[in-house]
């Protein structure tokens, strides 16, 4: 393992990752940054929370009510568990080793913490390279948190639309060249694109990502 600690800049937050796995990018941050909530009584949820960089970076904003995150794979778990062991956030950020596809525990997990069967804001870094793309010879955790092997973009606009309050919101970090995919996938389940933001590396350069966020029953 190649453990290191990154400071957050934030409230003296920080992370610890391992190289040899995924490690975080502006991406999440940027993600962070971009999700708002308008009261301190909202519940939000981080779904592929990696190693914890986006529901962090919400405990320092006091912002919502209940911060909660669902993780698939046990190594970068573990680190997530660590995290918030080493920022003090046991009592503030309840996270759970889960495939997001079992909406049924993760909604009874949404219950154990607020009594209520669905949140008003997920917030989503998902893999961004569609099956048989890109590289296939990295390590496994690395494969899984860059490819939709174990999490389809599909995946992730179907069980938002069902963990979701009405009219509550999606906020997701993505590639543009799915764009068309993110607004017709998302539409499917209810999800209406609401705001979008491009962002480009510098102004001579096209965007590298974009960031988008939906809600759920609007109208088109």
């Amino acid at each position: 393992m190649s453990k290191k600690i990154d400071e957050l800049g934030i409230n003296d937050l920080k992370i610890v990752q391992d190289s040899d796995y995924f490690c975080f990018g502006t991406d999440s941050v940027l993600l962070a940054n971009f999700a708002k909530s308008n009261s301190k009584n909202k519940n939000v949820l981080d779904l592929c929370s990696g190693v914890g960089v986006i529901p962090i970076i919400f405990s320092a904003k006091n912002s919502y009510s209940k911060i909660m995150a669902v993780e698939l794979q046990k190594e970068m778990y573990e680190l997530l568990e660590e995290n918030v062991k080493i920022n003090n956030l046991e009592n503030s950020l309840n996270i759970l080793n889960e495939d997001l596809r079992c909406v049924d525990k993760i909604r009874e997990y949404i219950f154990k913490i607020t009594k209520r069967n669905c949140v008003d804001i997920i917030t989503v870094n998902p893999p961004y390279k569609p099956k048989g793309t890109g590289i296939v010879n990295e390590g496994r955790v690395k494969f899984i948190a860059r490819h939709e092997d174990m999490c389809t973009l599909e995946d992730i606009f179907k069980v938002s639309s069902k963990l979701l309050e009405n009219k509550g919101k999606l906020y997701i970090v993505h590639k543009p060249d799915r764009l068309c995919d993110l607004i017709a996938i998302a539409r499917i389940y209810n999800l209406e694109a609401k705001k979008i933001r491009f962002v480009q590396p510098n102004i001579n350069c096209s965007p590298s990502i974009v960031l988008i966020e939906y809600s759920k029953g609007r109208r088109k």
